[in-house]
């Protein structure tokens, strides 16, 4: 049996921006976030577009048991970031955004039917958000050079999954092509 997918629950031409998973631990690993300033640096360019657009920024940050322990030094987002008061901030226990948190009611609070996607990582928390945007109805717009992982195959992995969600539906743009 098929699983049944929402109807967009929003307007398609309204946007939100999601900033996914990008806390200051995951930057902490042995192995080097790939291409972290550019990431860091496409993901800024996004929320200055996005603010100057009136769009809603989503800063989603994972909260678990053993790593990121909400409240501790990893949990908090990357020291670039910095949200704005009209910002909004949605906790996570899950890798998939829409499972068990606010987001989806901040989304339908803001008429917003299109999500645009950055952050960490790539094949986990990145993949499972867009995924589950897709079944929540969402038109989801992927940033190609806005997310990233700390694999020592990080190239691979962000050319495989943005191959392979841009088959499921996700529209995968660089973060410069992007309008709000």
């Amino acid at each position: 049996m098929a699983k049944k997918v929402k109807t967009n629950p929003g307007n398609p031409q309204k946007s939100a921006l999601l900033i996914i998973d990008v806390q200051r631990g995951l930057f902490a690993n042995p192995t080097p976030v790939y291409k972290e300033e550019e990431l860091l640096d496409n993901i800024l360019d996004l929320v200055d577009h996005a603010h100057q657009a009136g769009v809603p920024v989503v800063y989603i940050q994972h909260c678990g048991q053993k790593s990121l322990i909400k409240g501790s030094q990893e949990w908090q987002l990357h020291p670039r970031l910095q949200p704005e008061r009209k910002d909004w901030l949605v906790y996570k226990e899950n890798s998939n955004a829409f499972e068990g948190t606010k987001l989806g009611e901040i989304l339908a609070s803001q008429g917003v039917g299109r999500v645009v996607a950055t952050g960490m990582v790539t094949h986990g928390c990145v993949k499972n958000t867009c995924l589950g945007g897709l079944k929540e109805g969402y038109a989801v717009v992927l940033a190609g050079d806005a997310h990233s992982n700390y694999s020592k195959d990080a190239a691979n992995i962000l050319d495989k999954w943005n191959e392979q969600l841009a088959g499921k539906g996700v529209s995968v743009v660089n973060s410069a092509e992007i309008t709000f």
